[in-house]
């Protein structure tokens, strides 16, 4: 048998999934709730943060509870790899008109606000060793942040490595006030003569860091997608290795895979 608070997240969650309390909605506040249903107050809470715990309400510190507006989803791909080394030589004026985070979200240039931030570092031993390099080679570090203007939280949190001297051919990729730079890392990689092979990645999922959660903005017990993206050249080098975090409440993840026939 259901417990009381289950019973009243129930009904709460019926309302909202019904559209008679829409994104953005405020809840009564607890006593009315408590009234409404003849449950103590601490009773109303702990259905409150099962919803909460679902995603579909959000607590407003001094405010209250809202429904949870429905954040842009992302949709990625594998697929997305060879459209992004398809434009990698296109002309400028092509590259410029879009990017991954529009492929992969279906919004416009315009609705996007973008930062990037660049440092040098040594390459630690784990880095070092995907790379081929020696510990302690001076790598190219980028953060990325990329979020839709009508929202706070990021769609991803990236950070790239580059090996520095790989790359400083071309003055202006160690520059970080040419990103958004037209056609991605592909594109930035071919200037230098570099053309990529293939491209791995390995995917795992953890519960995120407070600091994690509170940047993505999610719900509590919302879990992360942590991908770690090896990028390989045509010679069979690392060329390029990023950390991506996803949140798990946008996030979906679709792969293709063909297969040779009999």
């Amino acid at each position: 048998m259901a417990k009381a608070y289950e019973r009243i997240a129930g009904d709460l969650r019926e309302s909202i999934r019904a559209g008679r309390l829409g994104p953005g909605d405020r809840l009564p506040p607890e006593t009315k709730l408590a009234e409404r249903y003849r449950r103590s107050v601490p009773t109303v809470r702990d259905a409150l943060r099962l919803l909460q715990a679902e995603g579909l309400i959000e607590k407003q510190h001094g405010r209250g509870n809202f429904v949870r507006r429905p954040r842009t989803p992302v949709r990625r791909a594998n697929q997305r790899h060879q459209w992004e080394k398809d434009r990698a030589r296109q002309p400028l004026e092509q590259r410029a008109k879009t990017g991954s985070t529009e492929h992969d979200t279906g919004l416009e240039l315009d609705d996007l606000v973008f930062n990037a931030v660049y440092r040098d570092i040594p390459a630690g031993p784990e880095i070092a060793r995907a790379f081929d390099v020696p510990e302690g080679t001076t790598l190219l570090e980028r953060t990325f942040r990329t979020r839709y203007r009508a929202e706070s939280a990021p769609f991803s949190m990236v950070t790239s490595y580059l090996v520095r001297a790989m790359v400083a051919a071309n003055p202006e990729l160690l520059d970080e006030r040419n990103e958004p730079w037209p056609g991605g890392t592909q594109n930035q990689l071919y200037t230098v003569g570099i053309e990529l092979d293939r491209v791995e990645e390995r995917i795992t999922a953890r519960p995120p860091t407070p600091d994690e959660a509170e940047e993505l903005g999610l719900p509590p017990g919302t879990a992360v997608i942590e991908l770690r993206k090896t990028m390989y050249d045509t010679d069979d080098r690392a060329v390029e290795i990023s950390d991506v975090l996803l949140p798990g409440d946008r996030t979906e993840m679709h792969f293709t895979t063909h297969l040779e026939r009999w």
